[in-house]
């Protein structure tokens, strides 16, 4: 009996020791999961516009000369005697090295017209050679379309206005958006009877116009090239969400 008492006595000591130790072991319940923060709700959404107005700074232009010859070598020889006619008037019209690359160069087989059931025949080449040229002053841009008219340029492209820093002139677009936004945001809230609070929500329009206006121009027999360089405007929009004051 004695030896029955002591054995129940150990087993519920035993019991008790591992419902302790299951006790440290055991997870915790999980916490709740927070909810992640709502966004906050804009109570007057208006799209506001900016716009700045500046001149540009500098130009690219194309030009270039298309050779033709009876043989490969022969329109490769004029057309590259032409660009080196080309590429000293500029340089001769202030124009640095740098400011002159090679935009397009291609070599074409010419054919006479197709006659029915005669195979194509070839009756020479043409050579094509392009520069890209960045004029820095704007005031000779017509000086340096006549020069290179003169120098036997057969293609001139797009006079491109362009300006150095277009994401200061940006910025200042945006700042004008933001605040015709918040313009016509007021004149909502006081119609409401209520007051504008913070600015819960902007989102620029990603259409927005290119930033700068492509001329277009052709070598012509008048004398001078009369050049207007005019101003461009960069416009951006914004869509602005408010809230209103508490």
């Amino acid at each position: 009996m004695a030896a029955y008492a002591f054995a129940s006595r150990a087993l519920l000591g035993c019991l008790l020791i591992a419902g302790a130790a299951a006790g440290l072991v055991a997870p915790t319940a999980p916490a709740r999961a927070q909810q992640p923060p709502t966004e906050p709700q804009a109570r007057i959404i208006v799209i506001g516009t900016g716009k700045v107005s500046a001149a540009p700074d500098y130009a690219d232009i194309g030009c270039g000369v298309t050779a033709k010859a009876k043989t490969a070598k022969e329109a490769t020889d004029a057309n590259s005697k032409a660009m080196s006619a080309i590429g000293a008037t500029l340089r001769s019209a202030g124009v640095e090295q740098k400011d002159i690359q090679t935009s397009r160069f291609s070599l074409q087989p010419l054919y006479a017209p197709p006659q029915p059931n005669t195979e194509p025949r070839l009756t020479g080449f043409s050579v094509s050679n392009q520069f890209n040229v960045t004029i820095r002053k704007l005031d000779q841009v017509g000086d340096i379309l006549d020069r290179l008219i003169a120098a036997g340029a057969t293609d001139i492209g797009g006079v491109e206005f362009r300006h150095s820093d277009p994401a200061k002139l940006l910025d200042q677009a945006r700042t004008a958006a933001i605040a015709d936004a918040r313009r016509q945001a007021e004149v909502y809230a006081r119609a409401a009877g209520a007051s504008l609070g913070a600015i819960v929500l902007i989102s620029e329009d990603s259409n927005r116009p290119v930033l700068f206006s492509p001329g277009a121009l052709r070598a012509a027999a008048a004398p001078a090239v009369p050049i207007a360089i005019g101003e461009d405007t960069l416009t951006v929009t914004a869509t602005v969400g408010f809230d209103f004051a508490h």
